[in-house]
């Protein structure tokens, strides 16, 4: 459906415009920053959750949006943005998780104006991607994110910051090498005029040999964000150091960026090469879930856990895509939706805790549940959660990843058994580490018997961030049909592209 109010433009650009504003603010006007932030937080929220709205069909079976207009004609570049049921899941994520991200931002009293202009532009990038259904915006709309994650890293991470700036700066640019060359490879191949729409690019052909090329030119970039193994070693480095509500968008947003891109292009663009790349996708990301769990389990470092349990979660959203399942496919939706609200909400709840305990090592920690229960109750929900507990958006996830692998026809018994096998590896090791984590925080004497004037509990703001979150996963995890019909009317059109190949 075409539009002719720029609906899709406005939630786009409405961020990076409002902070632009944030130099004249009050030069003392910490509190004014902060707020000003939020409510333009919340007010684009609450436009996207507007189109969502306005736009979604009544069945609750399809949304579609499409907004085109002319960028750069020399090129025949054009501003293409859309959405349908494989991206509005995400842009509510990116919306619901920003918001209270940034309500977790508010102990930052340093170049606060740097922070939440960074912040905001983030956003706007987050937004775009998502969107995006030209190959070469959705590009930019990438690249975007890398400076502004650059400077919440430099300017306001740990004592190793400008080492884990850098690593991630590296691997993210070095990705995105390989993911420009391959896009202007698909805009010009075979077109004496260069067509940039993605939507066009799906009606083309290419020979197998470059098709292949061109999947593991995208695949590299993505592989770097998702993040899949053996390029993910950015990651802890960089959740180690960062702020805790830079965490949250990392954790809950920017890792989703390489499995959308994943399915929007390599799944649903190049089928005959991610046919053939489905099983090592499947493998890898089965790895993934047991190298990562097993890495987690060794780590003294409170954050660095929860990094490595991100790497071994994402490794389910690797296996659903490789799947060509219907169940598989919605599963490694679900998941990235999943993890995004719970992954969140771990880094902030440890970030809480480093404020109140002025440590992150677990052998430091000890016996703080006495003193502060809130904390105790929401880290140990949020814990189950990512565990998988029934009841919980990680089992209705974890589930579909399951079913897709154990009913797909396109792969030998002996090799869905490994990858099942190897699946449930991860969920045992996942209960071990995350509940040894809990008894090495809360449980025992040592910071209970020591002066700590910072043992105190959770306050209303940290309170009320961590119900938002909650809710979500509860009400996905006891009514799944939340979110999956959003995926119902696109997920089966792009299998059955695959209907015919043995």
């Amino acid at each position: 459906m075409m539009s002719n109010v720029p609906r899709l433009a406005t939630i786009v650009l409405f961020p990076i415009f409002a902070s632009l504003l944030l130099p004249i603010l009050p030069r003392d006007g910490n509190r004014i920053i902060r707020w000003y932030t939020l409510g333009i937080c919340i007010l684009e929220f609450s436009s996207i959750t507007y189109i969502f709205h306005s736009h979604f069909e009544i069945d609750f079976q399809s949304i579609q949006l499409l907004e085109t207009s002319n960028w750069i004609s020399s090129m025949h570049f054009h501003w293409i943005l859309g959405i349908d049921g494989l991206s509005m899941g995400l842009i509510l994520l990116t919306g619901f998780v920003t918001t209270p991200a940034t309500s977790a931002a508010w102990p930052i009293t340093r170049n606060t104006r740097l922070f939440h202009f960074s912040m905001l532009v983030m956003y706007s990038g987050q937004i775009g991607l998502f969107v995006s259904r030209d190959i070469l915006l959705f590009f930019f709309m990438w690249e975007l994110e890398l400076i502004p994650v650059y400077l919440l890293l430099c300017l306001w991470g740990g004592k190793r910051r400008s080492y884990s700036a850098t690593k991630f700066v590296l691997y993210t640019a070095g990705g995105s090498i390989f993911l420009l060359v391959a896009a202007l490879t698909t805009s010009f191949y075979g077109n004496d005029i260069p067509s940039f729409d993605i939507q066009d690019s799906m009606n083309r052909s290419y020979p197998i040999s470059l098709e292949i090329l061109l999947y593991l030119g995208f695949l590299i970039a993505y592989a770097v964000k998702l993040p899949i193994f053996p390029f993910h070693t950015w990651l802890p480095d960089t959740h180690g150091e960062a702020h805790y509500s830079t965490c949250m968008l990392l954790a809950g947003v920017l890792s989703k960026m390489g499995g959308y891109g994943l399915i929007r292009i390599n799944l649903e663009l190049l089928t005959h090469a991610h046919f053939l790349f489905g099983s090592w996708l499947m493998l890898f990301g089965a790895i993934q879930i047991v190298y990562a769990s097993l890495a987690s389990m060794s780590q003294r470092n409170l954050k660095r856990r929860i990094a490595y349990s991100s790497i071994s979660h994402m490794g389910f959203v690797a296996i659903g895509i490789g799947s060509l399942t219907d169940a598989g496919i919605n599963g490694a939706i679900s998941q990235m939706i999943s993890h995004g609200l719970i992954g969140a909400a771990l880094f902030f709840l440890a970030g809480t805790c480093y404020d109140r305990t002025r440590t992150l090592f677990l052998d430091q920690l000890g016996g703080i549940a006495t003193p502060m229960p809130k904390l105790f109750t929401m880290f140990t929900v949020f814990s189950l959660a990512s565990l998988a507990l029934p009841g919980m958006s990680g089992f209705v996830s974890e589930l579909l990843v399951f079913s897709g692998v154990i009913t797909s026809e396109r792969y030998s018994f002996l090799f869905k058994t490994g990858i099942t096998a190897l699946e449930a590896t991860g969920t045992v090791l996942t209960s071990i580490y995350l509940l040894s984590m809990l008894r090495r925080i809360f449980y025992g004497y040592r910071l209970v018997n020591e002066s700590n004037p910072y043992l105190i509990d959770f306050g209303p703001r940290e309170l009320f961030i961590s119900t938002c979150l909650l809710l979500p996963i509860l009400g996905i995890g006891s009514y799944p049909n939340l979110i999956l019909p959003l995926r119902g009317s696109k997920v089966l059109p792009i299998l059955s592209s695959y209907s015919d190949m043995k």
